[in-house]
């Protein structure tokens, strides 16, 4: 299942069933998980770990060294959860002495030509659609969909169950559960579509409907809004992880609409929808 046409260095730890497409090409330090196809000119660079059962297509670049300048040799990893797909030519770079490795998690789909740079944490079950761009040290957790040819600013958080709407330009942090959208981005309602396929029920959705009001709709600033949800907004666990990722983020939250009256008549549509 080697092919004789592909490089593989004899040092490299190849799992059992994995598959090596002609002119595949892969390093030393590299481990292959069980089960993994590799396609024909896929490039897998030292400090690849992939897991299980993983698809990289033709093309696709695996752990190059990063596009920094402060980038100085060091030996670092990129790793790969098991069940994940990389599609034709995305590139996705190793870590710096920032973090020491990039990581995609599990049972993700990074589709063609995207590019995942150096220090970069995507959760499980994310969604890289063609062409999106991010940048270094980007956070991206669990069940994210980054739309085609969006652009991630450096050092962004983007949370889970987020839909980035395709061509978004993203400078600041998008918290949980939201759709985001327009230039400059802005808040355009729940993820609706995506939180009811994941089993949200219609009464967690209400509840994060009302706390995204509070936040986004009502013409209060940050530090008002998470004060009124604290104190007057029953506990749950989704309540708080919107509560702690605007505590905790560093860049600033992205913003509602520059026109409150247009914000708030898209997020109602977008809820009822």
């Amino acid at each position: 299942m080697l092919h004789h046409l592909a490089y593989i260095h004899p040092e490299a730890k190849i799992g059992a069933n994995v598959t090596v497409e002609p002119f595949a090409y892969i390093e030393a330090d590299v481990e292959i998980g069980e089960g993994t196809w590799i396609g024909a000119h896929a490039v897998i660079k030292n400090g690849s770990r992939i897991g299980k059962n993983c698809k990289i297509y033709y093309g696709a670049v695996i752990s190059q060294i990063p596009q920094d300048l402060k980038y100085e040799g060091e030996q670092t990893l990129t790793i790969i959860g098991d069940n994940t797909a990389v599609r034709e030519y995305a590139t996705i770079s190793c870590g710096t002495k920032d973090r020491f490795q990039t990581v995609i998690g599990k049972n993700c789909l990074i589709m063609s030509y995207a590019h995942i740079a150096h220090d970069c944490i995507l959760g499980n079950n994310c969604i890289i659609v063609n062409s999106v761009q991010i940048a270094g040290h980007v956070v991206i957790d669990d069940f994210a969909v980054i739309g085609g040819t969006a652009a991630v600013q450096q050092f962004v958080r983007i949370g889970k169950h987020v839909m980035v709407g395709g061509g978004s330009l993203v400078r600041k942090d998008v918290p949980p559960f939201i759709k985001v959208a327009r230039e400059p981005l802005s808040y355009v309602g729940l993820n609706l579509v995506g939180l009811k396929r994941r089993g949200f029920s219609s009464e967690k959705i209400n509840e994060l409907q009302e706390v995204y009001r509070t936040i986004y709709l009502k013409g209060y600033n940050n530090s008002q809004a998470l004060h009124i949800i604290e104190n007057s907004m029953p506990y749950s666990i989704e309540r708080d992880e919107v509560l702690d990722f605007i505590k905790s983020s560093k860049r600033g939250i992205m913003p509602a609409s520059r026109n409150g009256k247009n914000a708030l008549n898209n997020g109602q549509a977008d809820e009822d929808e």
